[in-house]
């Protein structure tokens, strides 16, 4: 585990290497995908969807948890079971404090009605563990107490603290509709997800409108999912970075095999921390990785199936 959080361009190939033997040979999903192709020289990735039909573990055992994605009322929702939190919490908190420092030094407040109500989150998880760990008396979870979460964030900026506000896409329109007004010290990170609920805005139109709204300069945004356990974040450019354990490729729609380090194409994530299930991951998101390893998403295939994360197009 220390050597995955602690992996340099160096040794990064080795690593990618050791963990897709270790995958192959303790992985009956994988393995059995892995030997559908023959003589490739790249790592197959696995579909998605493959963890919507079946346990995608390595090694035998019994998980600690699992985490489910949200999904919608008429999807198969994908099931990610956890054999060590203590992965997932690494890879979150390094990457976090990476980025964007000391989590005491933040308030942290999450606006996730819909995955608080539906439970076995993954980023509910996740910003409940950034919840404690910010030892700050308003930090905590709010459902549909609009009136409660103004009042709250007007008293902590009118004090300075820094605050980060993780928000589901649609909530984060209802309460800007409903509550607009300046927040200087505030972070928003946008997590997606409209859920069907109101007229679709594209990513870009949804970040205009929060940007007026709460007089904000610009709206961040977290890339992650439910099959995955590590996070990309944008600080407001549509461009999303990565954690040195976390490398995203894209592949041709007409040859899955064929596969680029740069370019258009459909994303494939290779994800280091997902030692226990599978670390190289097909995903249905259609989008552009750049020179320096940042990707940006367009949108998705048209033939996969909506979830409730990812109903927007940027």
């Amino acid at each position: 585990m220390n050597r995955i959080f602690n992996i340099s361009k160096s040794d990064a190939s080795e690593l990618i290497d050791l963990v897709y033997k270790f995958q192959y040979q303790n992985n009956v999903v994988y393995q059995e995908w892995c030997n559908h192709f023959n003589n490739t020289d790249q790592y197959p990735f696995l579909p998605i969807s493959f963890f919507k039909s079946h346990q995608v573990a390595t090694t035998n055992f019994e998980p600690e948890i699992f985490f489910e994605s949200s999904g919608t009322t008429k999807t198969i929702n994908s099931k990610h079971y956890i054999k060590d939190l203590n992965l997932y919490e690494k890879s979150f908190l390094k990457t976090f404090q990476s980025f964007y420092g000391n989590i005491e030094d933040y308030c942290v407040i999450g606006l996730l009605p819909s995955y608080l109500e539906k439970g076995n989150s993954s980023l509910v998880y996740m910003v409940n563990k950034l919840i404690q760990l910010s030892k700050h008396n308003n930090s905590g979870f709010y459902l549909h107490q609009y009136q409660e979460l103004a009042s709250s964030l007007q008293k902590l900026n009118e004090t300075h603290q820094k605050i980060i506000l993780f928000g589901v896409t649609y909530a984060l329109l209802d309460f800007a509709e409903q509550f607009p007004m300046a927040l200087n010290n505030t972070i928003i990170m946008e997590t997606g997800g409209m859920k069907g609920r109101k007229k679709e805005f594209t990513k870009s139109e949804v970040h205009e409108i929060l940007k007026d709204k709460f007089k904000l300069k610009e709206i961040h945004s977290e890339y992650g999912m439910t099959e995955l356990l590590s996070q990309a974040y944008s600080r407001g450019n549509d461009r999303y970075y990565c954690p040195p354990w976390m490398k995203v490729v894209v592949r041709s729609e007409e040859d899955p095999l064929e596969i680029k380090s740069e370019g258009k194409g459909i994303i494939n994530i290779i994800d280091l921390a997902n030692l226990y299930s599978c670390a190289f991951i097909a995903t249905d998101d259609v989008g552009e990785v750049f020179e320096d390893g940042s990707f940006t998403i367009y949108g998705r295939l048209d033939n996969s199936d909506l979830r409730g994360c990812s109903l927007m197009l940027v």
